[in-house]
């Protein structure tokens, strides 16, 4: 019998998909929303578990268990296969970058990305960043591929060069990427459509799209990055962004009104919860055993 994959399951998608969309969810429930909602696979942001899960910003602060704590959660329910943020891979060395991509494929991730910005990163929309030399980022590369318990995991090499050095730079970074075992690339931070067809050229693996909402990149649409030979279309804090923003409006309705009556109706219901994590099958389980001790 054969060991299912999330990589080959990643893989696959692609193939079926083009572009694939790839949507965020920030945790285990979100992650059986998107699912609901038909996508065909899921990505868990770092710095959606920065500010998520640890309320701080995405600065290299977190570490490699704060990430698999939400990866297990989400694989534990979610049989999607997840792409995940592992920032510069965790640590200083190749070795750390093979414990991140050994422990992401025991708990059940499909796919790394991994980037060439130095450890004290920032999140790849924002100014001044700092990037690594190319052999360095190759290194990485070469560690995570070296590293797969599981030849189908995707390494997927994140390049920010783009801001930093220039369109040039970026493009001979993927190329080396590649050539040193990466299975897709993420140019991040791009500004123009053209620049992914560019990419797509020079790599020919599956180059990722980061349609990111306030940052550098437009927001264009499927179509617009299927003609221009995108692979993956990613929206990592869409779903984040929006629920942050109805919490906030929930905390100051009832705190002004002294209650919730004027947002209720904004409010997901009780039995729309129940029924999107499955709370009457567990229910009905329960119910048969003590039906079955009582007799």
């Amino acid at each position: 019998m054969s060991q299912y994959s999330a990589g080959a399951a990643f893989r696959k998608a692609v193939q079926e998909e083009s572009p694939l969309q790839v949507i965020g969810a920030i945790n285990a429930n979100h992650a059986l929303l998107a699912k609901r909602a038909g996508f065909k696979a899921i990505y868990l942001s770092g710095g959606g578990v920065a500010a998520g899960s640890l309320g701080l910003p995405d600065l290299g602060i977190s570490n490699l268990d704060d990430v698999l704590t939400d990866v297990r959660r989400i694989t534990d329910v979610c049989d999607l296969p997840l792409l995940v943020d592992v920032d510069t891979g965790f640590g200083a060395s190749a070795f750390n970058v093979a414990r991140t991509v050994k422990a992401m494929i025991k708990f059940g991730a499909a796919a790394i990305h991994i980037e060439d910005q130095v450890g004290a990163k920032r999140c790849g929309h924002r100014p001044n960043k700092e990037i690594v030399s190319k052999q360095e980022m190759v290194d990485r590369i070469k560690a995570a591929v070296d590293a797969r318990t599981d030849d189908n995991f995707v390494i997927m090499a994140r390049t920010d060069a783009l801001a930093v050095e220039g369109l040039e730079s970026a493009l001979d970074r993927a190329m080396a990427c590649v050539e040193a075992g990466a299975d897709m690339i993420f140019p991040e931070a791009i500004t123009e459509l053209a620049m992914y067809k560019q990419f797509a050229a020079a790599v020919k693996v599956p180059v990722l799209a980061n349609i990111t909402e306030f940052g550098a990149t437009p927001l264009f649409t499927v179509e617009e990055l299927k003609s221009a030979d995108v692979g993956l279309v990613l929206y990592p804090l869409s779903a984040f962004r929006a629920m942050n923003k109805a919490a906030e409006n929930v905390y100051t309705a009832i705190r002004r009104d002294g209650t919730q009556k004027n947002v209720v109706d904004t409010m997901q219901t009780r039995m729309e919860l129940y029924d999107r994590i499955n709370y009457h099958t567990f229910e009905q389980h329960l119910d048969a055993l003590f039906a079955a001790q009582k007799k």
